[in-house]
């Protein structure tokens, strides 16, 4: 809608709400006597080269098609209440930007070529009152950046979001739209863009992250280097968390994602006991007991949205028992032939088979497949108890590039830029008579980050000790 249009709707104020209007001279009041806060001399967003040389290989990719890429709007968590909003993966990768309702738009410049505009919301208006009555007013949720302060940061020129629905309903022309975030886009270009033509936009989207640039793998690493801290402060208060519960591990590692980053970035997984046979074990309600595992699988995410994604699995008196340390070292044997096939050139998928590998050939010397161990890799006989894939890459989303053809990506080869996690696990599930009483309950995973380099790979998250001699010292030292 235009401008004018926006500013005449009426502010929309709560049913309840303990004042029933605003009189002439309070409304007066408030326009007048405010400090000018226009923010000057702001430097470019520290990724703005980056973003921009991703604006330009999408543009090469569709030359001649309007391309419109939404952040996505707030959520509602309960009545008047939304959850935090995290921009979509697909606009904040092209811009840099991460505030609710931002749109891209990629107009074509002829046959080659785009100019982009970036649409956001302006300053909160002082003259309707919006800055202090309407509940997303910045008296209410904080200041946002002037368009003018917005073009500095985002290097592209910046335009009121209020009037973007208005230009594509008039817009002319192929165009492309990513989905799922913004209604009323979508309702905008209805009559123009077609699902299939979306897809092929997404699909684009996700394969240009599976190459991370240098700032991406910068932020990875800050991501990891915050996790491993995260880890350590874990470890630090194991004896509180077996006086309260799981929560207690959850509280202690989102902490240190917050104060050091924006976010986890997804649900933490502090699974003690048997929980940790169930993979997205994220209700984080259970007891903490001694003598027991907790497999911690939790990563912190940063400022710009890229995350960390590693699993230790500790024994909670910092001690295994000879059990736990053999199904254990079995697993760490697994993840080190997992790791060590991460090169470039290699097939994706080869870091799973030597993993797979490794567990099938435990699993039948304990007695509990029949082997030989190429009968049951043929036959996915281990799955019983590995039950996962061995890791899957990672960005921007915890589960990154999810979109992608297979062909470029579980299909595909390895190359240097590419970060995915190697995590293999063992799960012998608390109900399971086809195993030993003594391994019913016990789960161990260990995942790490792993960045594809030139000459074979990095492991950024080497900060945490993996090998069980190595994981009882650490906590030792740590609890010392």
């Amino acid at each position: 809608m235009a401008d004018d249009a926006a500013d005449e709707q009426p502010i929309k104020q709560r049913k309840n709400g303990l004042y029933t209007g605003v009189s002439d001279e309070l409304a007066a009041n408030m326009k007048s006597g405010w400090a000018d806060t226009e923010q000057h001399g702001l430097e470019p967003i520290a990724q703005a080269a980056e973003l921009a040389e991703r604006r330009e290989r999408l543009s090469a990719r569709f030359p001649g098609e309007r391309l419109v890429v939404p952040a996505g709007n707030l959520k509602t968590r309960s009545n008047d209440t939304e959850y935090p909003f995290r921009s979509s993966v697909e606009y904040a990768y092209l811009t840099g930007d991460l505030t609710e309702d931002g749109v891209l738009v990629l107009e074509p410049t002829g046959a080659r070529g785009h100019t982009a505009t970036l649409y956001l919301l302006p300053r909160s208006d002082r003259e309707n009152g919006e800055f202090w009555l309407d509940g997303q007013g910045e008296l209410w949720v904080g200041r946002r950046h002037s368009l003018t302060e917005s073009e500095k940061l985002y290097g592209l020129p910046c335009a009121d979001v209020r009037t973007v629905t208005d230009a594509l309903r008039r817009a002319s022309g192929p165009v492309r739209a990513v989905r799922g975030y913004d209604a009323g886009v979508e309702a905008a270009l209805a009559d123009k863009a077609t699902a299939e033509r979306d897809e092929e936009l997404r699909g684009f989207l996700s394969e240009m992250r599976l190459v991370k640039d240098a700032f991406e793998v910068g932020e990875l690493q800050k991501a990891v280097d915050s996790t491993v801290r995260g880890f350590e402060d874990v470890v630090r208060v194991l004896d509180k968390a077996q006086a309260t519960s799981e929560r207690y591990i959850e509280g202690t590692f989102f902490l240190r994602a917050r104060v050091e980053g924006n976010d986890v970035g997804y649900g933490s997984i502090c699974a003690a006991g048997p929980h940790a046979t169930t993979l997205h074990w994220m209700r984080n309600d259970g007891p903490v007991r001694s003598g027991e595992l907790l497999l911690l699988d939790a990563g912190v995410e940063t400022h710009t949205l890229y995350t960390a994604d590693v699993t230790r699995t500790l024994p909670i008196d910092g001690r295994f028992t000879d059990l736990q340390r053999t199904l254990y070292d079995a697993v760490y044997e697994a993840q080190e032939a997992g790791i060590a096939a991460v090169k470039p050139g290699a097939k994706y998928l080869d870091f799973h088979h030597a993993a797979q590998r490794v567990l099938a050939a435990k699993l039948v010397e304990w007695g509990l497949v029949e082997g030989p161990v190429e009968r049951v890799l043929e036959l996915g006989l281990q799955r019983r108890w590995t039950l996962h894939g061995t890791g899957h890459m990672l960005g921007m989303d915890v589960h990154d590039c999810a979109v992608a053809r297979r062909e470029t990506y579980a299909d595909g080869t390895l190359e240097p830029g590419m970060c995915l996690t190697v995590e293999p696990g063992l799960y012998f599930q608390a109900n399971d008579e086809t195993v030993p009483e003594e391994y019913r309950g016990i789960g161990v995973r260990i995942e790490d980050d792993i960045l594809v380099t030139e000459d074979g790979n990095r492991n950024l998250s080497a900060g945490l000790p993996r090998s069980s001699s190595a994981v009882e010292s650490w906590m030792a030292e740590l609890r010392s």
